[in-house]
């Protein structure tokens, strides 16, 4: 039984748990749950940011580039720069087509800033012109709009066609759509098989037909709203992404567009109707190997697919499982005769980042307890680095809760307060050890010597650490990027200095109980005989 009765919380967890057979349990079950929030946390290079915005992409078949500037650009910036929470607005007009960028602040609620921007423009629907097109309406996700993995596949056979290469990519691309926690695939570059309709524009304006006519004649057709190209140097247009309904060129070409003289006037006497590729699609993207002797191979035509995670998923388990789909396929390559290259991988390098910064970590704790056996002694030492992990034990678990992942800055947060953690530690033992060689502690009990010293320090110490987390309060109303970026540093931070504390006050007593060993004092008189 404690004859000292504690004053502060200090003093008061040191003798709660100071005989407690529990406590042993607590600290086995702090670190458990540490490691468990570790494997388990998702795995990021960089840390997650909400960042909201829209794209509004409004066509106009047939208008010029001042055209769209003027009737679809301008009446839409205004109507954009009403809603609340916009920061700025960016738009590009082309021939056909206008597209407006609309970017909110930082740090506005995702889902509440695309039905602004979706009931603005439902609410408006009027401004636009005669012809135009219903406006698509693409929200900005920055998790969805950038990969983690990028694969580049090319023909192993020279024979095989862009559009054959296209094809094949595309059945790997239904499969890994299957794969768990994959928002979106992506494929760039290629050729994809479609009907193409070029526009005599000299025709058109000679039986008086407009190209919504013509765009109005190829939907009855067909599902999906052709696309429209930039008008070619012999002044005609192209009409792209025709492939549905139709069976063949021919279908297109009997299409009945309007009438003139009291005569039908089908597409193919205004166009020409041709069954190509994409022609539209002007980028070529190609692959050159490197082999073992340094060369690198002829260059090939490649289709990348790219592949985008779902927010606050594992990119490492993800990025490992789209790895093992493509071992899987490999019989599939084989027979069409289909290389691969992993060209990006954020999974593979985020989880590369976070083994780098955990071994930073431990070689920190490492040389901290070098240092404390220099200036405490060995078993001093290995009680207060035993704090070390039992407090970034806590504060892993409190960042899983919380839903946090783990990153370069969260890990950076633990480094930046390493050096922190273990004052209180400190403060306790040195406190313990000053009391176990004082004289008057001769005839105090060991358990009186541990709660009187933790109860001794327990106010300066609360009152220092509650200091140094009021310096990470304003890092967590810093705005914009930055602060969004950097805010694992105020979310962790003061978590990690309160747990030093809790484990301060109850281990560290615990421990040094046990492992410490009390000297004897003598009686002057004893030393005269």
């Amino acid at each position: 039984m404690n004859s000292y009765k504690p004053t502060d919380i200090a003093g008061r967890l040191a003798a709660s748990f100071l005989r407690n057979p529990l406590t042993i349990v607590l600290g086995i079950f702090l670190l458990a749950i540490g490691y468990l929030a570790l494997n388990i946390m998702p795995r990021e290079e960089n840390p997650q940011m909400v960042v909201s915005g829209s794209t509004v992409i409004v066509a106009l078949p047939g208008a010029s580039a001042a055209e769209i500037q003027k009737v679809i650009i301008k009446p839409l910036e205004r109507k954009l720069k009403e809603v609340k929470g916009v920061e700025n607005i960016s738009s590009m007009a082309m021939d056909n087509v206008g597209i407006v960028n609309a970017a909110f602040f930082i740090g506005e609620e995702k889902e509440d800033s695309n039905l602004k921007i979706y009931y603005k423009i439902m609410q408006n629907a009027d401004i636009f012109p005669h012809g135009a097109m219903n406006p698509i309406i693409k929200p900005l996700d920055i998790d969805v709009d950038i990969p983690i993995v990028s694969i580049a596949f090319y023909a192993k056979d020279e024979k095989m066609s862009k559009t054959e290469l296209y094809d094949r990519v595309r059945e790997i691309q239904h499969h890994i759509n299957g794969l768990e926690n994959v928002a979106v695939t992506e494929i760039k570059g290629g050729n994809k098989h479609q009907f193409n309709i070029e526009v005599d524009l000299n025709k058109l304006s000679g039986y008086n037909i407009s190209m919504g006519q013509i765009v109005q004649g190829v939907q009855s057709l067909s599902y999906s709203v052709p696309a429209v190209k930039n008008r070619t140097k012999d002044n005609e247009i192209v009409m792209l992404s025709v492939k549905n309904a139709i069976e063949s060129a021919e279908d297109i070409g009997n299409i009945i567009i309007a009438k003139y003289m009291n005569s039908p006037v089908y597409l193919k006497q205004i166009a020409k109707v041709t069954s190509f590729y994409d022609i539209q699609n002007f980028k070529s993207v190609t692959i050159s190997k490197k082999d073992e002797n340094g060369n690198f191979s002829p260059l090939q035509n490649q289709v990348t697919l790219s592949v985008s995670k779902l927010q606050g998923t594992n990119a490492v388990v993800i990025a490992n499982a789209l790895k093992s789909e493509l071992e899987n396929s490999k019989e599939f390559f084989h027979k069409n005769n289909i290389g691969y290259v992993i060209t990006r991988n954020d999974g593979q390098r985020a989880n590369e980042a976070v083994n780098e910064l955990v071994y930073h970590l431990l070689l920190s704790i490492v040389i901290i307890a070098i240092l404390l056996i220099l200036v405490l002694g060995w078993r001093e030492s290995l009680i207060v680095t035993f704090t070390v992990p039992a407090i970034l034990a806590i504060t892993l678990f409190v960042a899983y809760l919380t839903g946090q992942t783990i990153n370069r800055i969260t890990l950076f947060a633990f480094l930046l307060s390493l050096g922190l953690l273990v004052d209180a530690a400190i403060i306790v033992i040195e406190n313990i050890h000053r009391h176990y060689h004082s004289k008057d502690s001769a005839n105090k009990s060991v358990d009186d010597i541990m709660v009187e010293a933790t109860d001794e320090i327990g106010p300066p110490t609360n009152i220092a650490t509650l200091a140094i987390i009021m310096t990470m309060v304003p890092m967590a109303f810093v705005g914009q990027m930055m602060g969004q970026f950097m805010k694992p540093i105020p979310a962790n931070v003061p978590v990690a200095l309160i747990a030093s504390l809790f484990v301060a006050y109850i281990f560290t007593p615990y421990l040094a109980a046990r492992m410490l060993k009390k000297p004897k004092f003598h009686s002057e008189e004893n030393k005269h005989v």
